[in-house]
């Protein structure tokens, strides 16, 4: 005689159960996500941003009639015979990076065109570029405090 194969039978969960356990893993949860976002307030989500005030070296580096583009920190530094000066070249139309000239600076964007010093002689831009504060650092080089801004013709005098 043949045996029947015999099925093994799965207990079955009664619905209290299943109801309760589905509760107990949503309170888990949510508990586990709370704890998280605790965890996530403890470290605060700040941008400090880019310093504002930059070195750019000794002022023997630089010679007469200098105009030195410093690409990462938006700014020229001008050497002229009444001293140093740092212009931004950040256009104050839409603040694309304006290009340094011979005659001043000119906005590839917009057309925008600045003389020497900064004022507007061309284009769509409504006010001057912005003149930073040049100071001497304790070690003896160049410091430019971009939170600074200074009226335009005011030279660092070395």
């Amino acid at each position: 005689m043949k045996k029947k194969p015999t099925r093994m039978q799965q207990p079955e969960i009664d619905r209290r159960t299943f109801l309760s356990t589905l509760g107990w893993l949503g309170v888990g949860l949510s508990g586990a996500v709370g704890v998280l976002g605790n965890l996530m307030y403890l470290k605060p989500a700040v941008d400090y941003g880019p310093p504002t005030r930059i070195r750019v070296g000794r002022p023997d580096e630089y010679t007469v009639g200098i105009k030195e583009t410093r690409e990462n920190e938006r700014v020229v530094v001008v050497r002229e015979k009444e001293g140093f000066a740092a212009i931004s070249v950040t256009c104050t139309h839409l603040g694309c990076t304006v290009r340094a000239t011979e005659g001043g600076f000119e906005c590839p964007c917009h057309g925008s065109q600045f003389d020497n010093d900064g004022f507007v002689t061309g284009g769509p831009a409504p006010s001057p570029l912005a003149w930073y504060q040049v100071s001497i650092a304790p070690n003896g080089e160049l410091e430019v405090d971009k939170n600074v801004k200074i009226p335009a013709g005011t030279y660092l005098r070395v």
